[in-house]
């Protein structure tokens, strides 16, 4: 069995670094994550550095619709094939950073995600290889803008503001995410409840489906869609998302 590791992006004074989480212990690494690194002889207590988001992704392939009950809430047909769209980079923010309520937007959803994080270039894969691209998983929140999302009809402005992709805290490896606990909680109340297991379509699939369509680069993320629940978010709330067995990602919602 894969030993689990978790991997976190942090600064700590003019430095931005990776490093490999140990209990409350960073060990800091040099090199990349995703190809040869080593251990530069540092060490961080966790309380001592400021988490980043953990990786920095060149596109966030994003999945809608791909559970049930969250394409009945919104009243759509649940897809025969995956509903694919991107999220920029300029979208991602790490733990504790602020979600900004822009004033183009009336109504911010939040929806609550396992996040794939790819760890070599992928193109064409087979399903039953997916898992060979893969460096692990961590938590993210695909901010919406709902109204202008049913406003445009395409997703793209109501899903890619500033601010509108959290990611984080870790990045966990040696996992097996086909049954664990997605959740959301506004302002400490349980909003989002579902499992992974409840996917329509799973995630070697998903690697396999999107890697037939763009190349996936070292660091891209897939976002694999959210269970029901989803709901607005005002300035001044604190959202959680929680996946169990992976961790815990917090932000607030701010004004901009």
């Amino acid at each position: 069995m894969e030993k689990v590791e978790k991997f976190v992006r942090f600064t700590v004074g003019e430095g931005v670094f990776y490093g490999r989480l140990e209990g409350d212990m960073i060990i800091a690494l040099e090199g990349d994550i995703f190809g040869a690194y080593r251990e530069n002889g540092q060490q961080y207590n966790l309380n001592e550095v400021r988490l980043l988001s953990p990786c920095q992704p060149s596109k966030a392939v994003c999945v809608g619709l791909n559970y049930r009950r969250h394409a009945a809430e919104l009243t759509m047909e649940v897809p025969g094939e995956p509903v694919i769209f991107i999220k920029p980079p300029t979208s991602v923010i790490g733990p504790n950073e602020n979600i900004i309520y822009w004033p183009m937007v009336k109504r911010l959803d939040y929806e609550a995600e396992l996040v794939v994080v790819i760890g070599r270039e992928a193109h064409n894969v087979k399903e039953e290889e997916a898992g060979e691209y893969i460096f692990g998983y961590t938590v993210g929140n695909d901010v919406t803008a709902r109204d202008l999302q049913q406003k445009d009809g395409q997703w793209t402005r109501a899903k890619s503001f500033d601010t509108f992709l959290p990611l984080g805290p870790y990045i966990v490896r040696g996992i097996d995410v086909s049954d664990f606990r997605v959740q959301s909680f506004l302002n400490g109340e349980l909003k989002q409840d579902g499992r992974t297991s409840q996917l329509i379509f799973s995630v070697p699939f998903l690697v396999s489906f999107i890697s037939q369509v763009m190349t996936l680069l070292p660091g891209d993320i897939i976002m694999t869609g959210t269970p029901e629940g989803v709901g607005p978010m005002e300035v001044g709330d604190t959202i959680e998302i929680r996946v169990e067995n992976i961790g815990s990602l917090v932000n607030k919602v701010a004004a901009p």
